[in-house]
């Protein structure tokens, strides 16, 4: 019987349970659906979970709304999920693990990486997505937008009914019934048609392109060259693009190793155990939140020195009480704005929104922009194109406005934001052109 626990994050309780005593920690961030004791049932996963335990403890756990952790209405971003890792790790007294992103969990565990380096010992991703969405712009998607919406159409009728998954997912075995059975009652258990609308239609929008050459942790890639439904060029893009990244393309057409694990395991096992523990990097993945107050040198000449100094102290105190309570963290401030950094991008919109909000409400008008991308740390402060580019991004922003780039856009799928397209622009002294978006 399986040790099942529960580790609270903010308000939702994440369903985990624990393989092995290793020495070292790994977190398996399983795809698009899981249920801890349904999956477990399935000897070839469990024999796959319990190779990886020889020589690691490994941490499972249930995405929130998902399986065996709370459900929750909608989709969950990226950024909220990065906290239900945390939290498990926490919970088991984990500092720092490697994160296998299996899947649709890749682009979570990409994330992850780049964003903490300092709990990441190391990144492996199997059968791993770049992008779900297929078009001309990337065509190793799983499916167009026309063919998407067919599928979400028939879902109600289809979800948990026995039907052929298991012959994409795992073309190298005899699909017996009691495989059929076990992979209807792991969706019917995992989640509800419309919970699992809401993911899917979540995870069909993340683009981690970006972001890629953001982490700076030890990276293995694993991938079947002939996997049915991601396609190897997800593997090979990720390879290119990861700076100094393992790839390793298995042969086969299996989504997972879990039919044959012997040589994906040695694969792991040697990335984790032969070599040394690294150092935190000063490079990071972080998401940037720029404001300022629009018309500020008319309103201090209007206004008199004593008067916009008070004014300007409380348009401080109420961007510092909005930063606290959104999880930002105060990078520097000139005059009236306010440089900020977010360890996720909906959190950072959320809050530029917010203190826009509360700052009218003083007769100030505030515009802001928000920029994910990779930073240098220089003891308290941060430097890099990223924050080059959100700062022009918000010299873009109109009064009240909160501009983001294309960027943090692609990365907020599933978090409710809504965006109006305000076109590409060329930001002065910064290579190429930015798809620009306001936040609604």
């Amino acid at each position: 019987m399986l040790d099942i626990r529960f580790a609270e994050s903010e308000g939702v309780n994440v369903a985990y349970h624990v393989v092995g005593a290793g020495p070292q920690d790994i977190v398996y961030v399983q795809g698009a659906w899981s249920h801890l004791e349904v999956g477990w049932e399935l000897p070839a996963y469990r024999r796959f979970c319990e190779m990886l335990g020889e020589f690691a403890r490994v941490i499972i756990f249930d995405k929130r709304g998902m399986g065996m952790s709370d459900r929750v209405e909608g989709a969950t971003p990226l950024d909220v999920r990065m906290d239900d890792i945390r939290a498990v790790m926490d919970a088991v007294g984990s500092s720092a693990a490697t994160l296998i992103g299996e899947s649709e969990g890749g682009p979570l565990s990409v994330l992850f990486a780049a964003a903490h380096p300092d709990r990441t010992n190391g990144l492996v991703l199997m059968g791993s997505e770049v992008r779900e969405r297929k078009d001309d712009d990337w065509p190793w998607g799983e499916a167009t937008e026309e063919e998407f919406e067919a599928s979400m159409a028939m879902l109600p009728e289809k979800w948990g009914r026995p039907g052929r998954f298991m012959e994409y997912f795992a073309p190298s075995q005899e699909v017996t019934p009691w495989m059929t059975d076990w992979s209807a009652r792991l969706q019917r258990n995992a989640n509800t048609p419309t919970g699992a609308e809401a993911f899917m239609r979540m995870a069909f929008d993340i683009d981690i392109r970006d972001i890629l050459p953001s982490v700076r942790v030890p990276t293995l890639i694993l991938h079947s060259v002939g996997d049915r439904i991601c396609h190897v060029e997800n593997a090979r893009y990720q390879a290119r693009v990861i700076p100094n990244a393992r790839y390793v393309e298995m042969p086969g057409a299996d989504h997972l190793p879990w039919f044959d694990p012997d040589p994906t395991v040695e694969e792991i096992r040697e990335f984790m155990t032969g070599r040394r523990v690294p150092s935190v990097p000063d490079r990071v993945l972080t998401t940037l939140l720029f404001t300022d107050i629009v018309g500020s040198t008319n309103r201090a000449i209007e206004m008199g020195d004593h008067r916009w100094r008070d004014l300007l102290e409380a348009h401080g105190e109420e961007v510092r009480s909005q930063l606290e309570r959104y999880g930002g963290t105060e990078v520097n401030t000139a005059g009236d704005g306010f440089l900020a950094s977010f360890d996720g991008p909906a959190r950072a919109i959320r809050c530029g929104q917010e203190i826009g909000r509360q700052l009218d409400q003083l007769g100030l008008e505030v515009r802001a922009g928000v920029h994910t991308g990779e930073v240098e740390k220089i003891g308290d402060d941060i430097a890099g194109i990223a924050v080059h580019v959100g700062a022009r991004i918000s010299s873009l922003a109109g009064p009240g406005e909160v501009l983001v780039s294309g960027t943090v856009r692609d990365l907020v799928a599933g978090s409710g934001l809504e965006f109006t397209d305000r076109g590409t622009h060329a930001l002065r002294g910064i290579p190429e052109q930015w798809r620009v978006f306001a936040a609604m």
